[in-house]
């Protein structure tokens, strides 16, 4: 975990930014006193598109038919 001042922050800012998506606890305090947590933003997470394999895929009509190996068990 690495504290800082706000002075040290602004000033050495791109090296916290680093510290932070590298996984650290960067802390920036004021007067001793923590104010802020810089942690890097998660990627937005893209949601499903429906029928977006439309046309790449085929299924065979009789694709739920009963198997000849298994008319034993019919």
């Amino acid at each position: 975990m690495t504290t800082t001042s706000i002075h040290e922050a602004k000033t050495h800012l791109s090296k916290l930014i680093q510290k932070a998506l590298a996984g650290e606890e960067v802390i920036i305090a004021n007067a001793g006193k923590p104010v802020v947590k810089l942690v890097p933003i998660d990627p937005p997470v893209k949601k499903p598109r429906f029928g977006g394999w439309e046309g790449r895929i085929w299924m065979a009509d009789d694709f739920d038919a009963p198997l000849d190996d298994f008319k034993d068990y019919m």
